[in-house]
């Protein structure tokens, strides 16, 4: 039995209730394989987790994605020793040194994209994968509002929309994560601590509201969202970053033009195996293509996650973040 290194929580509540604890880590069980992790992703669904808003079962360890080798192979597991891997729907844990896996969730790793660009990517590009291309199937010429667009999703998202043709405006918070966004592919920018955010889009748009917008932050835009909609406009609500939107009275979507609204999560769109390698291969070839470029803007051991999720949350990041065994 091997001896790991790992971040578990014995409680739901701040950043400080994660700690690096020796764990053992048994052989891999039919079906299953280690993976010895090089790079692991932070994401905000993270901080949900630890936090309590998506409850775990308690002792958990935390973390959805990462990359790195296979270490050990179980019984009837379609892969090999050696094999360079990434996931991030194979089940928690990925705040830790190895950790076991079902092999049927993982993905393998291109030539041309290194373990951080793999630990980086694969969430936030699945999940710009899905928004784009199956909840809402955004066409070349249309627009649509991101919320958020300077960070992790939001810059994957400004960067596959442009290369698809369509026209992505982004909210964001600063002048300086406005730069970044326009320069990843967003056409128009609008810095909601400056701007008033419906009156610019209007602006932007000649007086027209929009087709589609895309909400990863939740309650403290909800509202706005649903009044940048044009008639049977779609609300895809697929984040709660400020915490989960107030419960809904269905006639509002009517008093605004039945609207739709979706909540997506990735799980659901990457259920089979075959979506999940779909979807992977898709965000893949769109970085071997060039068409979109992996930021990687923070790096954190992994013994420093605390202050990690302290500065996720603050708003202190852009781009990707990486945790490093």
């Amino acid at each position: 039995m091997n001896v790991v290194k790992a971040i578990r929580i014995d409680a739901v509540g701040g950043p400080d209730v994660m700690r690096l604890q020796e764990v053992p880590l048994d052989p891999p069980e039919p079906g299953m394989v280690t993976v010895r992790n090089k790079a692991i992703g932070l994401n905000y669904i993270d901080c949900y987790h630890r936090s309590g808003l998506y409850p775990l079962p308690l002792p958990a360890g935390l973390g959805l994605e990462g990359a790195g080798d296979v270490e050990a192979v179980g019984a009837g597991a379609d892969l090999q020793v050696g094999d360079r891997v990434a996931y991030c729907s194979a089940g928690f844990g990925a705040y830790s040194e190895a950790l076991n896996l079902p092999a049927s969730r993982l993905v393998k790793v291109p030539d041309g994209i290194d373990y951080e660009q793999a630990a980086a990517c694969l969430l936030k590009g699945q999940t710009a994968e899905y928004l784009i291309q199956r909840t809402y199937a955004l066409q070349s010429g249309e627009t649509c509002l991101f919320h958020a667009a300077a960070g992790g999703v939001g810059l994957l998202f400004g960067q596959w929309a442009a290369s698809i043709g369509a026209t992505a405006i982004g909210t964001v918070s600063s002048a300086e994560k406005a730069e970044l966004a326009l320069a990843r592919g967003y056409a128009h920018v609008i810095n909601y601590s400056e701007e008033d955010v419906l009156e610019r889009l209007l602006e932007i748009t000649g007086g027209e509201k929009l087709p589609v917008v895309y909400d990863g932050v939740g309650k403290d835009t909800f509202d706005l969202s649903l009044s940048c909609l044009r008639p049977r406009g779609l609300m895809v609500s697929f984040g709660n970053a400020s915490g989960s939107p107030d419960p809904l009275d269905l006639q509002r979507l009517a008093a605004h033009g039945s609207l739709y609204v979706t909540r997506p999560t990735m799980l659901s769109y990457t259920a089979t195996e075959e979506e999940l390698r779909q979807s992977s291969e898709d965000v893949f070839a769109k970085i071997l293509a060039g068409d979109i470029s992996v930021e990687i803007n923070q790096r954190y051991p992994l013994a420093q996650v605390q202050q990690a999720h302290k500065d996720l949350q603050s708003r202190l990041t852009t781009g990707s973040t990486v945790l490093l065994p």
